[in-house]
């Protein structure tokens, strides 16, 4: 991956989306509407919106669309939030289960303003999540909490299906694009996950001006703390004020570190351009399962 000049570069072929249609695509917006609930779908831009609505599937996110940190990718608006909506796990769990869910994701916010991180109104949402939906399976994609392993715990003992946290970067690129959380405090989050059992997921955007090489190393570094999920895909520059894209990876690269990543060991890899976090996030749930 070569790194480019400073100005704008136009969006190539292979990243163009099909704009939002369908019968369940407006089900799922009009829900989230009505029950004033929030997706990471609307408040990061992501580009899958259209078929995963389409598809009846969903990432919501929890504890208000305002975020206390200021990192130089996301576009989720960075103010001071909102105080916290205690009935927004019986609203979310509603949702689910008249979207006839079988698998959710649920991620929020960093609410550094809260005692514990937020991670006591987290276990709560989940215990919701399943007490109402039994038959539910779900992804947690988590903030650091910069807690430890104390607010880790509350998260683990309600036993989610996978638990997600996301290095964003290489190692180099970390300090230049998140505020907060490091790459080595993020490994130690998901040694921890995995060392519960509890499948471990993380990912990373391509195009931000890292090597293929640093993208190996730090497939190498997930995998020594057992992360068994690997995601990979194109980083979209949300504004002006954002990092910039330093280049489009193109789709074949994105296949090599597909089957590179199986290669060293990970279970599941999802990579692409327009791959996010959560996408075909129902397809890895099992993977303990599997395994055994």
């Amino acid at each position: 991956m070569n790194k480019s000049g400073s100005t704008k570069k136009r969006l190539p072929p292979w990243m163009k989306v099909h704009m939002p249609h369908g019968v369940n695509y407006s089900r799922v917006k009009n829900l989230t509407v009505s029950k004033k609930l929030n997706t990471i779908c609307v408040s990061g831009n992501c580009p899958n919106k259209a078929e995963c609505w389409s598809a009846g599937t969903a990432t919501f996110m929890i504890l208000g669309n305002k975020c206390t940190r200021n990192c130089k990718f996301c576009q989720v608006n960075t103010m001071r939030p909102e105080p916290v909506d205690m009935d927004e796990p019986n609203r979310l769990a509603e949702t689910i289960g008249l979207l006839g869910l079988k698998h959710c994701v649920i991620t929020s916010v960093a609410r550094d303003d809260l005692p514990d991180g937020g991670s006591g109104f987290w276990a709560e949402t989940i215990r919701t999540i399943k007490r109402l939906n039994p038959d539910i399976s779900m992804e947690a994609l988590i903030p650091d909490f910069k807690r430890g392993t104390k607010a880790l715990d509350l998260i683990i003992k309600e036993k989610p299906e996978v638990i997600s946290h996301n290095l964003e970067t290489v190692r180099r690129l970390t300090p230049k694009v998140r505020s907060v959380s490091t790459y080595d405090s993020s490994l130690e989050l998901l040694e921890y996950t995995a060392s519960s059992g509890i499948v471990a997921k993380s990912g990373i955007m391509a195009g931000l001006g890292e090597t293929e090489e640093e993208v190996m190393e730090t497939m190498d570094d997930l995998l020594t703390v057992g992360v068994k999920v690997f995601v990979i895909g194109q980083y979209l520059q949300p504004s002006e004020k954002h990092i910039q894209v330093e280049e489009y990876i193109r789709p074949e690269i994105f296949e090599r570190f597909r089957e590179t990543g199986l290669k060293k060991g990970f279970a599941y890899v999802e990579s692409g351009p327009q791959v996010r976090s959560s996408y075909h996030a129902e397809r890895h749930v099992n993977i303990n399962t599997v395994q055994e």
